[in-house]
């Protein structure tokens, strides 16, 4: 039997620095809790409470909550609703999956002004005919029930038909309390039966494991208690066999963070990007590590540590570390998370400033500069390599394909032609045999 102690809420009080009179949350769900104490006396602050999915049969020990405005106590062994008429401010009351077969029992939340919702999905009272139609007249201060909400039309209708339904509503609980006997004493009968088996059985239970496991058996609180019981047997009864295979199964590594000279190790174990960069500011520099966290996972299973020479980042129960190039300041580094994208942001500001650091902007202009410089250089290199100048350190030239380049005047040009004009040929002697006649014309 698992009870509610001082140690078992401090463990779930985490998120509230281990603190129980001011605890305001809590979550006790799948802890076989057969029991409610403890809360009423040491944590009554309590606005929201979780008690879902254990062995309570009964609802006790929580009237002296005041303020708690949420209860889910889903999937237990409770067979009526009671002992809540002292939560004043209760606004939610989750009863999924119980045993609840006096639907009369919730006229005890008549003086719950405040309750708003309530949950019976999966209860035996919900198969009674009428049973929406009572709940809605006896508890006018409720808008959604089961999930659905109430309407005016449907309200109005519940108050008037509430003395016949009363009436087959008591004539199926007196049905349902004649079956519930015979389930107690079947489940006694089967008890006993087992109990003699393991009594007689010499430490092997193989056989009344399977037969167990094998019966039939009705869904009741007894059956949930048996089949608790039973599990926790199978492991009294099997300690070797455990240990045996804890033997085989292989050991976790043991994590190295650091090497023997002392030098911390670059470890990315959840696989997660990141980035880190350097940053100049007024005050000083500063090592800027962003972290991309699981976006959905809860920041206090985030754990960072920055040391000089290093920053550990623990996502759960896996580690990022990162070894930094120069020693920085724990006691003024900063971590911020954004709610949105979930990514993390550590800042951790340098011992020793060193040289300046250019920002983004203007080692990308620098860069630019430089980038159109030696595409200029480039361009007129490819002009100067137009000309017939010959360069003995370049490859052979073909002298066939020397031609003369012709007008070099640009095109377009509205200047004087620079065309040579042929040169004036000297006119030959004439011959001593030439006589002049004039009436010939001259040769063109």
């Amino acid at each position: 039997m698992v009870r509610i102690t001082e140690d078992l809420v401090r463990k779930r009080s985490e998120h509230n620095e281990g603190e129980i009179f001011s605890l305001e949350e809590l979550t006790l769900h799948q802890q076989d809790i057969e029991r409610i104490e403890f809360l009423d006396k040491h944590c009554k602050k309590l606005r929201i409470l979780y008690l879902q999915n254990n062995l309570i049969p009964k609802i006790e020990n929580i009237s002296r909550l005041k303020e708690l405005e949420y209860l889910n106590l889903a999937l237990n062994n409770i067979e009526v609703i009671e002992n809540l008429e002292g939560c004043e401010s209760l606004k939610k009351l989750e009863l999924t999956v119980n045993f609840i077969g006096d639907l009369t029992s919730v006229e005890n939340l008549i003086n719950l002004e405040n309750l708003e919702e309530l949950y019976l999905v999966g209860n035996p009272c919900t198969e009674y005919a009428g049973y929406r139609e009572y709940v809605i007249a006896t508890l006018p201060q409720l808008k959604v029930l089961d999930g659905e909400e109430i309407g005016k039309a449907e309200r109005i209708i519940a108050f008037q038909n509430l003395s016949a339904h009363y009436k087959t509503i008591l004539q199926s609980q007196k049905a349902y309390f004649a079956k519930r006997a015979r389930d107690k004493k079947m489940s006694e009968v089967r008890k006993q039966h087992f109990s003699k088996k393991l009594e007689e059985s010499d430490g092997d239970i193989d056989k009344i494991a399977e037969e167990f496991w094998h019966e039939k058996s009705p869904y009741t609180p007894e059956s949930r208690i048996e089949t608790y019981e039973f599990i926790q047997l199978q492991k009294e009864r099997r300690p070797k066999t455990t240990t045996i295979q804890s033997e085989t199964e292989p050991k976790p590594r043991r994590k190295v963070f650091f090497a023997e000279d002392g030098r911390p190790y670059n470890i990315n174990e959840p696989k997660v990007d990141f980035k880190l960069y350097e940053e100049q500011k007024e005050d000083g520099q500063y090592f800027i590590l962003d972290l991309a966290a699981f976006k959905n996972m809860d920041t206090s299973l985030i754990d960072c540590d920055v040391q000089a020479n290093y920053v550990r980042v623990m996502l759960r129960n896996k580690v990022f570390q990162l070894a930094l190039s120069e020693e920085v300041h724990p006691d003024k580094s900063t971590v911020q998370r954004s709610r949105v994208t979930g990514r993390l942001l550590v800042r951790m500001p340098k011992v020793k400033v060193s040289a300046i650091i250019e920002p983004a902007s203007t080692k990308t202009k620098r860069a630019t500069t430089i980038f159109k410089k030696s595409e200029s250089k480039k361009q007129s290199e490819e002009q100067t390599a137009n000309f017939l100048d010959v360069d003995d350190t370049k490859s052979p030239v073909d002298w066939r394909n020397i031609t003369n380049s012709g007008d070099s005047r640009p095109r377009g040009s509205l200047g004087p032609s620079r065309k040579k004009l042929p040169a004036v040929r000297s006119e030959r002697e004439n011959s001593p045999n030439f006589v002049d006649d004039p009436d010939v014309p001259p040769l063109i």
